[in-house]
């Protein structure tokens, strides 16, 4: 039987290359990226100086501003 190219850890590896490699680009275009921390479970604001907070998102606010800065994050913490 074929192995599944989704069900591999090869996919798994080249998805996580995919969103590393995005994340950077998006950081050198001068746009901060949000995301979910998947060890701490916290919402991350990073920006492009490489400094992180932690944020959360607030659906009320309009699509620019819908989060709120709830700390920075210090380089041993992130």
């Amino acid at each position: 039987m074929q192995e599944r190219f989704l069900d591999t850890e090869k996919f798994t590896a080249a998805a996580v290359e995919a969103c590393n490699r995005a994340r950077l680009e998006t950081l050198a275009a001068g746009v901060p990226v949000f995301y979910r921390d998947a060890d701490t479970k916290i919402d991350i604001m990073e920006m492009p100086d490489g400094r992180k907070f932690q944020v959360r998102y607030v659906p009320s606010l309009p699509g620019q501003r819908n989060y709120e800065v709830v700390g920075e994050l210090h380089r041993s913490a992130a």
